[in-house]
């Protein structure tokens, strides 16, 4: 009786463990559902293939490297963390740094533009028709009737 047990459990065993495994592993056929899930025919193929790695005596990281090296980085669910995928993953970021810098450096030299305007009317240097134009624009405040757009239209939401 203890025999059955034990062959029961190491069945058990290999079946969670197939599982598992077949859950991270991307079918190649669908693409969108793992192994597991799939009911394609190289999704059997493969379902049956880790099973017998697992009887063989494999590690799961065994199984996923040989997996990894049969059919490429992409049939599993969680690629590794090298160069190549920080870059894909980080890339983002690096373009939305770099087109705030931009936006600040921008802000910061149109500040730095007025400061100096206001320099050369303090010494009496004649502006620009722009320079004046901007100068208006800045100091004149908003007329009280008129309401800025993305006030009203937040009030036509409400």
């Amino acid at each position: 009786m203890e025999g059955e047990d034990d062959a029961v459990k190491k069945v058990q065993v290999v079946e969670a463990r197939a599982r598992n495994i077949s859950h991270n592993v991307r079918c190649t056929e669908c693409g969108s559902q793992s192994i597991e899930d799939s009911q394609a025919d190289i999704a059997i193929l493969l379902r049956k293939l880790i099973r017998d790695e697992i009887r063989s005596g494999k590690t799961d990281k065994e199984i996923y490297k040989k997996l990894e090296d049969d059919f490429g980085e992409t049939v599993l669910y969680a690629p590794k963390f090298d160069l190549q995928t920080a870059a894909l993953w980080l890339s983002p970021l690096v373009v939305a740094g770099a087109g705030a810098g931009i936006w600040a450096f921008k802000k910061h030299r149109q500040r730095t533009n007025v400061h100096v305007m206001a320099l050369n009317l303090v010494r009496g240097v004649p502006l620009t028709p722009k320079e004046k134009e901007m100068m208006l624009d800045i100091l004149t405040p908003p007329s009280r009737g008129r309401m800025p757009s993305w006030w009203t239209s937040w009030k036509k939401v409400q």
